[in-house]
């Protein structure tokens, strides 16, 4: 886990204008200031840089990757109509257990939030929520996909991904499990007396993408490279899965 007092706020940003901040969120940040109020967040971070910043969309807590940020009232109108009417194009990298060869599948499933923060498919309740899947690597037991959410509902590619029993590693509230070395490497011997640690402790989702329109009508894409958590466990698996 990073140290979040040791963050600044202009390491994090990968794209920047007159109107709006784009920033590669570390794990572990909220996105909003949280009921505890004593962590750091991206939008007090983003308010200390630049006082009139807005977050227009959220990220989990857990979740890296691209976020945006508006500079002013109109750059933050411009944006939210964008995600309002689906015409801002997210897309996220997410590694799976299981083998999964999926030609950008679309899934369709109505979401629903309950009390307890567990999002479930309710066919009747539930919000429409819909996400395509499309295959990028397959390993021995994994797989890497690329998850483009067409709504934005809390946890939907988490829940979407374990309807295709195809649970993100490490989220272990939707039915995916941590992994270890010992799991993808044929030869692998603890020394005695060690705990083996996961090769990543959260869920192994991030936010690689964000495609819209600035202020002047240019259509953009914004990318985020992977975090050191996320990429050191896909060097493994090109390794040894």
């Amino acid at each position: 886990m990073p140290d979040v007092k040791e963050l600044r706020f202009k390491d994090l940003i990968v794209f920047e204008n007159e109107d709006y901040i784009i920033v590669n969120k570390p794990p572990y940040v909220a996105t909003l200031d949280e009921r505890t109020g004593d962590a750091t967040s991206i939008i007090r971070m983003a308010k200390d840089y630049h006082a009139d910043a807005q977050v227009c969309h959220r990220l989990d807590k857990e979740t890296s990757g691209i976020l945006a940020i508006a500079k002013n009232p109109e750059a933050y109108r411009s944006l939210s109509m964008q995600f309002e009417h689906r015409q801002v194009q997210k897309i996220y990298h997410a590694i799976v257990h299981g083998i999964h060869t999926l030609e950008w599948i679309s899934v369709y499933l109505p979401l629903l939030p309950l009390p307890n923060g567990i999002v479930k498919i309710d066919k009747q309740l539930g919000k429409e929520a819909e996400t395509i899947f499309n295959t990028l690597t397959l390993y021995k037991k994994h797989t890497l996909l690329e998850c483009r959410p067409v709504t934005g509902r809390m946890h939907q590619i988490r829940v979407h991904l374990t309807a295709l029993k195809a649970p993100i590693v490490c989220d272990e509230q939707y039915g995916g499990a941590p992994i270890f070395l010992s799991d993808i490497k044929r030869k692998f011997n603890l020394k005695k007396d060690t705990e083996e640690l996961p090769l990543i402790r959260r869920v192994a989702l991030h936010a690689q993408a964000l495609n819209f329109r600035l202020l002047n009508e240019e259509e953009i894409t914004i990318e985020a490279p992977y975090p050191k958590d996320i990429a050191a466990l896909v060097r493994q698996l090109e390794k040894h899965g």
